[in-house]
């Protein structure tokens, strides 16, 4: 089976067991030993100087963690940043899931000092003879499932100029950080009887129990939460299976009237009035299209928005096609929120767990 998690491969690696903190109170014992960490889904403690946030670092830094999500109907950021004074770090706040601590080593202000501190002589002698040298990652450091992050330079100039050149780097660490941790949230209890429906469109599709089916036939599935609660954002989900004949099937405008066509023929806002069809939203936002492989196989990510032909209902979408040339499919899969005036980053962020969660069948486990 082909799963679409790998689509993302590491892209930054731990700095080499020498380049070494010489931190006394980041606790020698075995991570089983310490308390689990804690914090909401997207949100990083990031311990900076003040002068430092308030400069042309922080703004930097503001850049690579503030940006706004793409595809979304409203702004929203790719992260919630709790800026914190180093000095102030209680032991609380080192508990959270996602900490970055961020210095110059020439800073002589005591709050970059705090974290200086922390680093032996060595590693600051490696990062005066290597410039290029930025990043420190540090697993289970204060608590266990903890991601610690270092970003230092010998001054701010090189910090700067080091960020901005691993900005999709940085994005993409946290990113696929927060959608691991999600997804053993979600997927603890999956859907039996949705993986047993996807088998017939050969895909192996791992939905949390919550997840119920909505339609089910022999190239379409869709699911849907059937509960949505004022504090919970509508989310459902459809995959749908055809032929790959052309590669001009892939193009952005033959995508959209493969949804439209998916969509008008099954999906509805009003189960009674056939008008109200979903689309795609074509200018606010504009969808965006990323390409990418999957083991071999051409992939494209869509974000955007949705409305309905009606435009009684609308929200934001994330969707993905596959193509397996060589069994000569292609697969459509999708979820879209309708959650009105409220915030959707973390409902994508479901739904991209989940769509990449899925996997492609080979011919002798399909379901015939």
């Amino acid at each position: 089976m082909k799963n679409l998690k790998n689509i993302y491969l590491p892209l930054i690696a731990i700095i080499g067991a020498s380049f070494l903190l010489s931190c006394g109170d980041s606790d020698s014992n075995s991570s089983s030993t310490k308390p689990k960490a804690r914090g909401a889904i997207g949100e990083i403690i990031l311990a900076i100087d003040s002068t430092k946030w308030n400069g042309p670092v922080g703004e930097t830094l503001r850049g690579v963690f503030e940006q706004d999500v793409p595809g979304l109907i409203r702004y929203e950021s790719m992260f919630d940043i709790r800026k914190v004074d180093p000095r102030g770090m209680t032991r609380i706040l080192r508990m959270a899931s996602n900490i970055i601590y961020v210095t110059t080593f020439d800073d002589r202000k005591s709050a970059s000092q705090n974290i200086n501190a922390l680093f032996s002589k060595e590693a600051k002698e490696k990062a005066a003879a290597d410039p290029s040298l930025y990043l420190l990652r540090s697993a289970d450091e204060f608590a266990q499932g903890q991601e610690v992050v270092y970003l230092f330079g010998n001054n701010e100039q090189e910090l700067i100029q080091n960020i901005e050149k691993n900005k999709n780097k940085l994005q993409n660490l946290f990113q696929v950080r927060e959608r691991t941790r999600m997804e053993k949230i979600l997927l603890s209890r999956k859907n039996s009887s949705a993986k047993v429906a996807g088998e017939n469109l050969g895909l192996s599709i791992n939905v949390p129990a919550s997840y119920q089916i909505v339609k089910a036939e022999d190239d379409f599935l869709w699911l849907r939460q059937p509960t949505p609660r004022t504090d919970r954002a509508d989310i459902s989900m459809f995959f749908y299976e055809t032929n790959y004949t052309s590669e001009e099937q892939v193009f952005p405008e033959s995508i959209i009237a493969l949804r439209d066509k998916i969509t008008k023929m099954h999906i509805y806002g009003n189960p009674n009035n056939r008008n109200s069809y979903l689309i795609i939203e074509r200018v606010d936002p504009t969808p965006v299209f990323s390409n990418f492989k999957i083991n071999d196989n051409f992939g494209i990510e869509i974000r955007g928005g949705w409305k309905t032909n009606n435009l009684s209902m609308g929200g934001s979408f994330l969707a993905y096609v596959i193509v397996d040339a060589e069994k000569g499919k292609l697969y459509y899969m999708e979820g879209f929120v309708y959650y009105p005036n409220e915030a959707h980053r973390e409902a994508i962020r479901e739904i991209e767990t989940v769509l990449l969660a899925t996997e492609l069948l080979s011919d002798e486990n399909r379901v015939s």
